[in-house]
């Protein structure tokens, strides 16, 4: 998730706003420190601009980077 975050030239606290979250909240989410739903993983990739079926791809495939 970091690194789409980065793809999408946005900062935790960026995202954070997009979302009506806490930094904390983007942070762990990040670093595993929290799980994901899948509703909140669709919101994620929303922000960031990415196509949820790409990104899941992308995870199977690293080498692939998610449109």
């Amino acid at each position: 998730m970091r690194r789409a975050r980065e793809e999408a030239q946005l900062t935790q606290v960026e995202v954070a706003i997009r979302l009506r979250k806490p930094q904390s909240y983007v942070s762990k989410s990040e670093a595993g420190e929290r799980r994901v739903d899948v509703i909140e993983l669709l919101e994620f990739l929303h922000v960031y601009g990415k196509n949820p079926a790409a990104f899941v791809r992308s995870l199977t495939h690293p080498k692939r980077s998610p449109r």
